[in-house]
């Protein structure tokens, strides 16, 4: 009896710290920041990237997190034509091998939503950067964007994103208009490429004809090779959680992660995550389905095949989604994004038995409100979780970040 009592008082303390050791991150950025991204590199070092307002255009700068010290902010790119937008923002990939990868978004015409995905790409830490290289060769005055970014290879870059190619230049994020038997096939696709050290595009496919138009897609690399997820969308507008692998020397068809059969007939804007660690593999996601808001977290033991659990974590009309997902060895952290009066970004840590080791943890009470928050990020290393987020202070964005050991 003494033994249970003891166990008991040890899994309580564990469980009341875990919710109290959130310290402050200290962060490289002294102006209004937004589309601010996290990444690591292959010895666990982080990435910060993050957009920057010039007195004409936008610039993409970046920082690297090493030794608990942050270097100085290095400019990738900058124009007076970029896409800005607070679903839809840049990222940074490390390499292997210590090349560095980048993405941005440039407006291709006066649509507003016609615009194109373009690469740089780094040899020497971020002091030099290419040319930019284009991403599609279609042409098409059409949206391209939502893009994810993992290694193909030590020295090749694998890229994702949605196409707009066939839907016929549309000028707005809603092409439920398309959505007809004769028309369904003007949708939003889903495509992946890879790039090598030269820059030269070496593979492209199509791996998915319908898929939702602005919702972000992910990667993670499981012990089997990489998995893409992403919001998929029928001919019914139902629009659930699909992943698709690389198996062998193919992409398997897109596959349902759960049926929520969430009927939307335009695109929610608030896409799904996904991490691995090994076999493990966790994605989580926002759906309504049936007029519910909440958030829900899959994990699969068999890198990705199949999903055996599957947990609503939070619901109700508060969740605002905006996910994301970290996982290690003992299981995974849980992003989201609640809003009453005002917004709140909260935190939970599940094992590998979904179950929950302590409460939600509120990361921070915003004062934003809206899209103007954007999405929270955050990475797992050996020296604890990692988070970033925005709030919004006299108008401007702010940029915060957290530590949790």
């Amino acid at each position: 009896m003494i033994k249970k009592l003891f166990l008991l008082f040890i899994f309580l303390l564990i469980f009341r710290s875990a919710a109290a050791d959130v310290k402050p991150w200290p962060l490289p950025v002294t102006v209004s920041a937004a589309q601010v991204n996290l990444t690591q590199t292959s010895k666990g070092e982080l990435i910060l990237s993050w957009i920057e307002r010039k007195q004409k255009g936008h610039r993409l700068q970046m920082s690297t997190y090493v030794n608990a010290a942050w270097s100085k902010p290095q400019t990738i790119a900058e124009g007076d034509n970029w896409f800005v937008n607070w679903a839809d923002f840049p990222s940074v990939m490390a390499l292997p091998n210590g090349t560095l990868w980048a993405h941005f978004l440039v407006k291709r015409s006066a649509g507003t939503y016609a615009y194109d995905v373009m690469l740089k790409q780094s040899k020497d830490r971020g002091k030099t950067w290419s040319k930019p290289i284009l991403v599609h060769d279609d042409g098409t005055e059409s949206e391209h964007g939502f893009v994810s970014l993992w290694p193909w290879s030590s020295s090749q870059l694998a890229v994702a994103w949605l196409d707009g190619r066939h839907t016929a230049g549309s000028s707005s994020h809603d092409h439920s208009a398309l959505a007809s038997k004769d028309t369904f096939g003007k949708a939003m696709t889903l495509r992946a490429a890879v790039f090598d050290a030269n820059g030269t595009k070496s593979s492209e496919w199509q791996l998915d004809q319908h898929t939702c138009d602005c919702c972000q897609t992910d990667a993670a690399i499981t012990s089997k090779g990489p998995i893409i997820i992403y919001r998929d969308r029928d001919a019914n507008e139902i629009r659930d959680i699909y992943t698709s692998r690389y198996i062998g020397k193919a992409w398997t068809t897109g596959k349902v992660v759960a049926r929520d059969n969430w009927l939307m007939p335009a695109c929610p804007v608030n896409g799904p995550a996904i991490a691995a660690n090994q076999n493990s593999v966790w994605a989580a996601w926002y759906t309504a389905a049936n007029n519910k808001p909440s958030i829900r977290l899959a994990q699969s033991n068999n890198n990705g095949e199949s999903f055996q659990q599957v947990k609503t974590i939070a619901s109700g009309a508060h969740i605002q989604g905006r996910v994301d997902v970290a996982a290690d060895k003992n299981g995974a952290w849980l992003l989201w994004l609640e809003e009453t009066k005002s917004q709140s970004l909260w935190l939970q840590h599940v094992d590998l038995k979904m179950h929950a080791t302590s409460k939600p943890i509120k990361i921070s009470q915003l004062q934003g409100r809206g899209h103007a928050t954007g999405f929270a990020r955050m990475q797992k290393t050996a020296n604890g979780l990692f988070i970033l987020w925005i709030d919004v202070a006299d108008g401007k964005p702010i940029l915060h970040g957290a530590q949790i050991q």
